[in-house]
């Protein structure tokens, strides 16, 4: 069976906007279309993992999570498979594996899509190690482009509390 695919990401969104679904059924409704692409269709694979995580369900997803990003995404979904694993890792104590899959994410997506989101995770990773300062440079400097006023001084701040803090 041949499945148009935007017509199942469009299904997909749906699952995960209807605010009547509990936890039990929207991961009943993703798994059931994931089994349309088959369970080991990248995509599948990660949306199954998002199901079990919204759902505070980490262990199941882990694995899940893992298996999309070996099974291959494109740009955008690998992006949201690496957040979504380190923040799920971080959740189960593994903050030194989250920070170093944060910091490698932060690095690739600086300028490109998805950028700010790997910022604020990468931020809340670095965070949970006790590194303070270089999380609130990290989040200062994906805020600043965004500014209407201040750009310049923001992003200088944000430098200087690195170099303050010896970094």
């Amino acid at each position: 069976m041949t499945v148009d695919f935007d017509d199942w990401q469009h299904r997909a969104d749906a699952v995960w906007q209807d605010g009547t679904l509990d936890d039990d059924a929207r991961i009943a409704a993703i798994d059931a279309l994931a089994a349309e692409l088959g369970n080991e269709h990248p995509v599948a694979l990660f949306e199954r993992a998002g199901a079990r995580d919204s759902a505070g369900r980490e262990l199941e997803a882990e694995p899940l999570y893992r298996a999309a990003l070996a099974a291959g995404l494109d740009p955008v979904r690998r992006t949201r498979a690496v957040i979504q694993l380190a923040s799920t890792i971080r959740n189960l104590g593994k903050v030194d594996e989250s920070l170093a899959m944060l910091r490698d994410e932060y690095e690739a997506t600086r300028g490109r899509e998805m950028a700010d989101e790997a910022a604020a995770f990468y931020a809340l990773a670095l965070t949970s190690s006790g590194d303070a300062v270089r999380a609130a440079s990290v989040a200062l400097t994906a805020l600043a482009p965004h500014l209407n006023s201040y750009t310049r001084s923001v992003t200088g701040y944000a430098a200087e509390l690195l170099a303050k803090s010896g970094e």
